[in-house]
C-alpha cells in the first residue's frame, strides 16, 4: 500500500501519520502506533482485551518468523476482517479497537517499573 492508500483507508478515524519502519511501515494516530503495512499486509494492532474479537472475525495474527533456528514471535497485529475492506461503518469500529489497544498498551507501559 503506498501513502494514499494508507490515508484513505484510515479516513474513518481521521490522519494518520505513517514512518518507514522494519521493512514496511508503522501507521500511528495520535501519536501511537495502531497498524502496520509489512509486505502489503496491513495488520491493525490487538491486545488481550481485543484479540479474541479479530479472532472470532477470521483475521489472523502476524507471527514475525525472526532469526534462523529461533522460535517464532506472536505480534500484537492482527489482519485487517474482511468486513471492514468494503464496510465504512465496520472499518471505523475496527480502527477504533486498533486505537483503545494502543492506548491501553501505553497506559501499561506507564505503569511498569524502568529496566535495569
Amino acid at each position: 500500500m503506498d501513502q494514499v492508500d494508507i490515508e484513505e483507508f484510515f479516513a474513518p478515524i481521521g490522519p494518520v501519520r505513517v514512518r518507514s519502519m522494519f521493512g514496511g511501515k508503522g501507521i500511528y494516530a495520535d501519536g501511537r502506533i495502531i497498524a502496520l503495512e509489512v509486505s502489503g499486509d496491513l495488520l491493525l494492532k490487538a491486545d488481550a482485551d481485543s484479540a479474541p474479537r479479530f479472532a472470532e472475525a477470521g483475521a489472523t495474527q502476524w507471527v514475525y518468523a525472526g532469526r534462523p533456528g529461533r522460535k517464532a514471535i506472536a505480534m500484537p497485529y492482527w489482519s485487517v476482517p474482511e468486513d471492514a475492506l468494503d464496510d465504512i461503518d465496520a472499518r471505523a469500529e475496527w480502527l477504533s479497537l486498533a486505537i483503545e489497544a494502543a492506548e491501553r498498551s501505553e497506559r501499561a507501559k506507564r505503569r511498569r517499573p524502568p529496566r535495569r
